[in-house]
């Protein structure tokens, strides 16, 4: 209790003195005007006395003289506080200089005033008027630091009520008391005047220790962010290479002999692999587009065709749940991304698809300004105020604690959100609880003409006939089996290694040139791909074609692969696509070769 106690004490001195300091750097910022308004109220009364020839020009030349002094005394210690105040600076000494300078000032006008007194009632009054005026000018000029304002207000008016209290007729009574009122008013109005200012400087500072504190905690966050990326990159690399080469030895195991209750078991592994790879690529997705590797190619392209695809893929679901999955014809042509933009209406449409029970959902399409609105209505139960934006969140779900992988992963908007963030297509959710939800992304309309072409997905593409001389170099003796017996059962001849040295006495008597090179791109110990597969072109002085496959989610890993030129492919990798990858890379090989020849 005692520390606890100590420390909000420390605490609040340390605001206090940051309070003071910035009240004495108002003050002196405010006082250089105040002293020039001050040297011209005193020219303006000298020479109204000098024209009633009221006081002779020897007085009010020596009165000058004192004030023209106070204020060179007065901007020097200002000029002096301007050199220092950049840095830290000790504001009880400065605070300490200005109110004595200021006692001073108040001196020369109060006896100053009581010196230039003259028996005309006019000229008194025109004296006091002039000294009540600078005494008024001194609550907002010296009003930051209080004891200032006062070291000037009374100094400079408690001469002329003393002497006008004095004086025994009967006007100077009624000035004496106008006097005191004035001088009364004008520490009230200095009072509140300072209480305000302190109230702004204290809110002020504590604005200050908010915003430093939320950056404070935004930097915890982000290294807590930046943690989490590289947990998650190095354990989805360690999971998936058993999950990978778990993938491969099911892809083998389909081409054996079995009985029903075997091929049925492995049906159920085969949907469990798939299952790992889901959410793998879900998780590569999301760190690619942090990663910034993600770029977006232009081009102005039909929607019609992609919306088609989109429902066509999901019908038989909605069929098979009883909902009707409707799409409204649209001729425009958008300009963006054709994949990207295809990705994020795919994966708004399968959410409404998997969480509409019954009713319907419609995709269609709106213009608006110089935008096509790509919009997805469904009956599904609606989504409260308060969660709208965080279903675009990883991992969140609603009605899901189970985290039910029927019902999705969690990743689909998030990856929505950043790919919308990346082709600048903002996306917007209206939905209310119990009557559905509408999506909608906002592509950039196109005026040109775009002919409908194609091209067939990376598994449609035909294959190289089975047979030639694979090289695998991968440092999981599971994946290096599980690869021998998937190539061999496809009808290729694999030499499998663990390493490029190991795979340089492997092949040292080999006279056959490798007709591909598929190689890990995270190796043992400073070992990569890229070198091993370059070391390997060239201990065979040829451009064998050659691909990566990697469990890397890493940002820098992913897009110092991304940018080596090979083939990418991402653990686990489905044995349709390695497949076809294996097809298109070796076939591809002989045509290269033949236009090097020509």
């Amino acid at each position: 209790m005692n520390g606890g106690a100590a420390a909000a004490g420390l605490k609040a001195a340390v605001s206090q003195d940051r309070i003071r300091a910035e009240q004495i750097r108002g003050l002196f910022r405010t006082a250089p005007v105040a002293l020039y308004a001050a040297l011209v109220g005193a020219l303006v009364l000298c020479g109204v006395l000098l024209y009633l020839d009221a006081q002779a020009p020897a007085v009010l030349a020596t009165w000058m003289a004192f004030v023209i002094a106070d204020l060179v005394v007065r901007q020097g210690i200002c000029a002096a506080f301007r050199r220092v105040e950049s840095g830290p600076y000790r504001w009880r000494r400065w605070a300490a200089a200005f109110t004595v300078a200021t006692l001073v000032g108040g001196l020369v006008w109060g006896v100053g005033a009581v010196y230039l007194m003259t028996p005309s009632s006019t000229e008194q009054l025109i004296v006091m008027v002039v000294i009540s005026a600078t005494a008024s000018g001194a609550v907002p000029a010296f009003g930051n630091y209080l004891p200032a304002t006062y070291a000037y207000t009374v100094p400079a008016m408690l001469p002329f009520i003393v002497w006008s209290a004095m004086r025994g007729d009967a006007l100077h009574p009624a000035l004496t008391v106008l006097a005191i009122v004035f001088t009364s008013a004008y520490m009230v109005l200095a009072w509140r005047f300072n209480t305000h200012l302190l109230h702004s400087l204290l809110l002020r500072f504590e604005n200050f220790d908010l915003v430093e504190s939320l950056e404070q905690q935004k930097n915890i966050a982000e290294q807590a962010n930046v943690a989490k990326s590289r947990f998650l990159a190095a354990a989805s690399h360690d999971l998936r290479q058993p999950v990978h080469a778990l993938g491969m030895f099911v892809s083998a195991l389909r081409g054996q002999t079995m009985d029903a209750e075997a091929e049925r078991l492995v049906e159920h592994l085969d949907g469990s692999v798939e299952a790992l790879d889901s959410l793998f690529v879900a998780l590569l997705d999301i760190s690619r587009l942090d990663a910034g590797i993600v770029q977006s190619q232009l081009e102005s392209f039909p929607v019609q065709p992609m919306l088609e695809r989109i429902c066509a893929d999901h019908a038989g679901e909605a069929a098979a749940k009883g909902i009707r999955l409707v799409l409204h014809p649209c001729a425009a042509i958008v300009h963006s991304d054709a994949v990207l933009v295809e990705r994020i209406v795919r994966n708004i449409v399968s959410n409404a698809v998997r969480y509409t029970r019954s009713g319907r959902v419609v995709v269609g399409c709106r213009r608006r300004g110089g935008r096509l609105n790509i919009q997805v209505w469904d009956t599904g139960r609606g989504i409260a105020r308060e969660q709208q934006e965080r279903v675009f969140e990883e991992f969140y779900q609603l009605d899901n604690p189970e985290r039910d992988r029927a019902k999705g992963l969690g990743l689909g908007l998030a990856i929505v959100k950043r790919l919308s963030l990346l082709l600048h297509c903002p996306v917007t959710l209206v939905s209310e609880p119990g009557k559905g939800s509408v999506f909608r992304i906002a592509v950039p309309l196109s005026q040109a003409v775009v002919p409908s072409n194609e091209s067939p997905p990376l598994e449609a593409l035909p294959k190289a006939a089975a047979g030639g001389l694979i090289l695998v170099v991968d440092d999981e003796l599971a994946i290096q089996e599980a690869m021998r017996s998937l190539l061999a059962g496809w009808g290729y001849e694999p030499i499998v290694a663990g390493s490029c040295e190991q795979m340089l006495e492997r092949i040292a008597d080999c006279a056959t040139r490798p007709d591909l090179i598929i190689c890990d791109y995270r190796l043992r110990g400073a070992e990569n791909g890229i070198d091993t597969i370059l070391r390997l072109q060239s201990e065979f002085n040829a451009e064998i074609p050659a691909m990566l496959i990697t469990g890397d989610t890493a940002p820098d890993r992913l897009k110092e692969a991304q940018e080596s030129g090979f083939l990418l492919l991402h653990k686990p990798v489905p044995r349709g696509k390695l497949r076809a990858a294996i097809g298109n890379l070796m076939s591809a090989a002989p045509n290269e070769a033949a236009e090097a020849e020509a």
